[in-house]
């Protein structure tokens, strides 16, 4: 780092000074906190970022401020790596260190140290470029400016700001300018929409029920920044969906994730704010703050709000049923890898339908970085969390193999189904976004696979059963003692306490149970599933129980 760089560095850095008696930590959402204290962390990602961009080689990397389905009063802000994912793993120790660097002189010593062993140039003799993007919070202005501050003064930075995006919005303008593509906005929307009238054109033509009943699709937008993303997407479907937009945020009168989204339509199983008993037998869908995951789920009539929810277990098996009969279709074409990627917190009845239907099944850690990571390795890769954050990932191998079943000229009715296989397979790679779980992209998949199927929402939900499950929290004074391998599912750490778990998951017929710290509070996590609510709840308190004599 030459002296003028370091002189800059250290002027600016005086203007965002760290907030006194808090330590933030980079994890799978990027920073996190009240709105008030973030300042000098965005400035300080924001020159992560350029640096990330520099290590890249001048990739363009993104920078975006959100907190998704937290509290408006909140804010956050994650960073996107080139291939439009997540940022990588190996950088988040740095980003803990620069954004708690007590002082412009610690900062600047932190960033000398980290460019020289990362071989750096910040001498200003490469260019670097960060994309800046925001969802709707009212924090979000000062936190862009903030970021485009620690962004630009690193010399040979530049920042782009792409104004009020989706978080997977921005992850796909990414991906797509390092790829050479085209990457506004407009164009997202274009590859969307296409895609999914692809799919639409593709429907056989006597295909299970009526396509008409199925009807329109109500989604709570979470009062956020999906709202108005998804009025513009609707309007490029030309009438092939039919969708109505509730809690849209803006005008509304509706407050950011207050009684609304994905989020808490999963966690509660209670309908949003806005949704009533005049919804019954309607499919209705939510979307969380910043638009990158989505639950569908019906009203119960009479139900006191409670719903039938459809979360991302059943998104996954959707998805994982369709891809497997295009497959099918395919027979003697080149076989691609097939992964599923659950953590241990998928209902252990979607597991077993997805192995009945002769899929792969892999787990990983909690996290979506980790079940992202994994869905890379296989030609087709698709994960979710049941909170409803996830993709499905097509390996450009396999993209080459559909282009080439695409373009074969056999006319036997054979050689024309396959055709039409290789052509939705390849509409779903379009649909799906490429470097993070996308609600929007999402829902267009469903409602595409529901029209093919000619499926209403409750055969959808008719795939299987969910065990009863339940999940706790016990508070510990030291979550950290809890060591588990195995994918979180068995623990290590301390000794006997999983011969003690097993011993109570041995009496519950179906049963099932892990425990895991957490990885943001003093608590150890406990899940179980059991044949009846009333085991699973019984076998979930027992455990506690244990946990609470191991660990005091």
């Amino acid at each position: 780092m030459n002296e003028k760089q370091r002189s800059i560095l250290l002027q600016s850095s005086t203007h965002f000074p760290p907030p006194k008696g808090t330590k933030l930590s980079y994890g799978t959402a990027g920073f996190r906190a009240d709105a008030s204290i973030l300042q000098s962390t965005v400035f300080r990602i924001g020159i992560l970022a350029a640096l990330r961009s520099l290590k890249t080689g001048g990739a363009v990397i993104g920078l975006m401020i959100t907190a998704s389905h937290n509290k408006v009063s909140d804010n956050g802000i994650k960073v996107a790596d080139p291939s439009g994912g997540m940022l990588t793993q190996d950088w988040e120790p740095f980003a803990d260190s620069i954004a708690n660097a007590p002082d412009p002189e610690s900062l600047v010593q932190l960033i000398t140290e980290f460019a020289k062993k990362e071989n750096i140039p910040i001498d200003g003799s490469k260019a670097a470029v960060v994309l800046l993007g925001r969802d709707t919070r009212p924090s979000g202005e000062s936190l862009v400016e903030a970021a485009n501050k620690g962004i630009c003064c690193v010399i040979g930075a530049v920042a782009i700001n792409m104004g009020i995006v989706t978080t997977p919005e921005l992850h796909w303008m990414v991906r797509a300018r390092n790829k050479g593509m085209k990457a506004s906005e407009a164009d997202y929307f274009h590859q969307l929409s296409t895609s999914f009238r692809c799919l639409i054109d593709l429907i056989p033509e006597k295909s299970g029920e009526d396509n008409d009943a199925i009807g329109k699709l109500v989604v709570d937008c979470s009062n956020g920044v999906g709202g108005e993303k998804l009025q513009d997407l609707t309007q490029k479907l030309n009438g092939f969906l039919q969708i109505e937009i509730r809690n849209s945020g803006g005008n509304s009168g509706g407050i950011l994730n207050e009684g609304v989204g994905a989020d808490f339509v999963q966690k509660e199983k209670l309908s949003p704010q806005g949704f009533g008993p005049s919804d019954v037998g309607i499919r209705c869908a939510s979307l969380d703050g910043d638009a990158d995951r989505f639950v569908y789920f019906t009203i119960i009539l009479n139900g006191n709000n409670k719903i039938n929810l459809i979360d991302g277990d059943k998104i996954l098996s959707l998805f994982a049923l369709f891809i497997k009969q295009q497959l099918t279709i395919l027979e003697d074409s080149k076989k691609p890898s097939v992964g599923i990627v659950q953590t241990a917190y998928a209902n252990g009845a979607s597991t077993k339908y997805l192995k009945d239907l002769g899929l792969k099944v892999i787990f990983t850690p909690t996290g979506v970085k980790y079940l992202h990571g994994k869905a890379e390795e296989y030609d087709i890769g698709i994960y979710f969390e049941a909170n409803g954050h996830g993709t499905i990932l097509f390996s450009d191998l396999f993209l080459n193999c559909l282009e080439g079943i695409k373009n074969e000229s056999s006319s036997t009715e054979n050689g024309l189904e396959k055709r039409k296989a290789a052509k939705r397979l390849w509409a779903v790679g379009n649909v799906m976004n490429q470097g993070v779980g996308d609600a929007l992209s999402g829902l267009l998949l469903v409602e595409g696979i529901l029209q093919h199927m000619g499926w209403s929402v409750d055969k959808w939900n008719q795939l299987y059963d969910d065990l009863p499950s339940r999940q706790l929290k016990v508070k510990v004074a030291d979550r950290s003692a809890v060591i588990t391998t195995n994918a979180e599912t068995c623990v290590e750490k301390p000794p006997g306490l999983q011969e003690a778990i097993n011993s109570l998951i041995g009496k519950y017929r179906q049963g099932r149970c892990f425990v895991r710290p957490s990885g943001t509070e003093d608590v150890v996590r406990v899940y179980s599933e059991a044949e009846t609510q009333e085991e699973a709840d019984e076998l979930a308190n027992s455990v506690a129980n244990i946990v609470q004599q191991f660990l005091g």
